[in-house]
C-alpha cells in the first residue's frame, strides 16, 4: 500500500509548480483529480516550444512531468452550475491544491474561507510567487522571475565576465517548490491524523529559491559580501585544487568534490599516475597545498586534460574521494547508477523522471498524464449525478 493511499487531492492549478505537487501526492498513492478551464484547459497545454525544443505529436513532457497519475475534469468556475459541481468535490477532498491568485480565489469562492465552509476539515495548499504575507503578496510569478532570479541563484551562479545572466532549464524552481509543497502537504495530513486540525499550507518560488540557496545566503549575511561565481574557465576554489571541474581530452569534464584536500592528495596522485606528487613539498599538508593551489590546478589540468572521460571513469571507480562525470540532460539517461535506482520511469508513452521519494527501496509507478477533462463524465458519476444532470451540466457550458 502507498503512503498516500486513500487521500482525495482536488487540484487547481496551471502551469507547472503546483500541479507539480499533484503530481508527487499522486506518486505517493493520492487520487488527483486535476479541475482545468471548461474550453481551454491548462495553458501548459499549449506549451510546446521551449528554448530550441519544439514538441510534436500527441505526447508533450511539459504537461506529462507535472502531471502524471492525475484524472481531469472541464469545469467553467465563472458560472453557478461550475461552482456548484466544485463545491461538490471540495466536500469529498481531504486536500485542496490552488495556484490561484487572491483575487481569483476569491472571485471563483475557492479561498480557505470558502473551501472550510464546505469542508471543515479539509487541508488548504496554495502555492505562490512571493509568499502570502507583504506588498506583493498578491502578484503572480514564474520560476525564472521569483525562485531563480529573485531568490539569488542566477546572480550565484553566473560568472562575472559574462554578459547577461545563467538561465535554468524549464520549471527548474517549480518542480523543486513542487515538492516542497507535497512534502507540507503530507505533514499536514499527519497532524489532521493526530490532532483532527486542518491546516493552511503555503509555499513560494521565493521561499523555496531562498531555501535552495540557504548555505550561501547565511554565509553572506554573516561576512556581509554576496557570493561569486568564478570567472569562465576559473577554478571554482582558490584553496583547493580537489574541488572544481576538469576538462578531459574529448571536451567532456569531470567534478571533484574533496573538501580535504590532504586526506585525498596522495591517492589523486596515485590514480593519475604521478606518484611523485606525494612527497612534493609544494603539497605536504592541507596547509601547502591550499597555498599553491593554483600550481595544483595546473598539472591537474594538464593530466586529466590527457585522457577522455571515459578513461577517468574507469580509472576513478576506486578513487577514495567523491567525484562524478559532468553530464548533460540526455546522458543521465545512460548513467547505470541512474538506471539501477529507476530514478527514470516510463509514463504512458514517455520517459519521466520519478519524484525523489522512494518508499521501502521501490521506484513509483506514474500513470500517464490525462488528456484534457478526460475523465470530467467518470468523476461526475463518481459523486452521484445522473445522466440528465450532467447532461444539463453540458448545455450550460459548466463542464466539458
Amino acid at each position: 500500500m502507498k503512503p498516500l493511499q486513500g487521500v482525495r487531492v482536488l487540484e487547481v492549478a496551471m502551469y507547472g509548480f503546483v500541479p507539480s505537487a499533484g503530481a508527487v501526492l499522486a506518486e505517493w498513492g493520492a487520487e488527483v483529480i486535476k479541475v482545468e478551464h471548461a474550453v481551454n484547459g491548462d495553458p501548459q497545454r499549449g506549451l510546446r516550444q521551449t528554448g530550441s525544443f519544439r514538441v510534436e505529436g500527441d505526447e508533450n513532457p511539459n504537461v506529462a512531468h507535472a502531471n502524471r497519475g492525475k484524472r481531469s475534469i472541464g469545469l467553467d468556475m465563472s458560472v453557478p452550475e461550475g461552482r456548484e459541481v466544485l463545491r461538490e468535490l471540495i466536500a469529498r477532498a481531504d486536500v485542496f491544491l490552488t495556484s490561484f491568485l487572491p483575487s481569483a480565489r476569491d472571485r471563483f469562492e475557492i479561498d480557505v474561507e470558502h473551501v472550510r465552509t464546505v469542508n471543515p476539515k479539509a487541508i488548504y495548499a496554495r502555492g505562490s510567487a512571493l509568499g502570502p504575507r507583504g506588498k506583493e503578496s498578491t502578484k503572480g510569478g514564474y520560476d525564472m522571475t521569483a525562485f531563480w532570479s529573485r531568490g539569488a541563484t542566477a546572480a550565484s551562479i553566473t560568472p562575472p565576465n559574462v554578459d547577461g545572466l545563467v538561465s535554468p532549464t524549464p520549471a527548474y524552481g517549480d518542480t523543486i517548490s513542487g515538492t516542497n509543497l507535497a512534502g507540507g502537504i503530507a505533514a499536514a495530513l499527519f497532524r489532521r491524523e493526530r490532532t483532527g486540525e486542518p491546516s493552511v499550507v503555503d509555499v513560494s518560488l521565493l521561499g523555496s529559491g531562498l531555501w535552495a540557496m540557504g548555505h550561501a545566503i547565511a554565509l553572506s549575511q554573516l561576512l556581509d559580501r554576496p557570493w561569486e561565481a568564478p570567472v569562465t574557465g576559473g577554478h571554482a576554489s582558490r584553496t583547493n585544487p580537489l574541488s572544481g571541474l576538469y576538462r578531459t581530452s574529448d571536451g567532456r569534464h569531470l567534478s571533484f568534490v574533496m573538501l580535504q584536500p590532504g586526506k585525498f592528495w596522495a591517492d589523486v596522485c596515485r590514480h593519475i599516475d604521478r606518484p611523485d606528487l606525494i612527497d612534493d613539498p609544494r603539497f605536504a599538508t592541507a596547509e601547502l597545498i591550499g597555498k599553491n593551489c593554483a600550481e595544483a590546478v595546473a598539472i591537474l589540468r594538464e593530466a586529466i586534460g590527457a585522457r577522455t572521460l571515459a578513461t577517468w571513469t574507469e580509472t576513478f571507480a576506486t578513487l577514495a574521494g567523491p567525484w562524478a562525470p559532468v553530464q548533460d540532460t540526455l546522458q543521465v539517461a545512460g548513467d547505470p547508477q541512474v538506471r539501477a535506482n529507476e530514478y527514470l520511469i516510463r509514463a504512458g508513452g514517455l520517459d519521466l523522471v520519478a519524484n525523489p521519494v522512494q518508499f521501502d527501496v521501490t521506484a513509483p509507478d506514474a500513470g500517464a498524464a490525462p488528456e484534457f477533462a478526460a475523465q470530467t463524465e467518470e468523476i461526475l458519476q463518481e459523486l452521484g449525478m445522473g445522466w440528465d444532470r450532467i447532461i444539463a451540466l453540458k448545455a450550460a457550458g459548466a463542464v466539458t
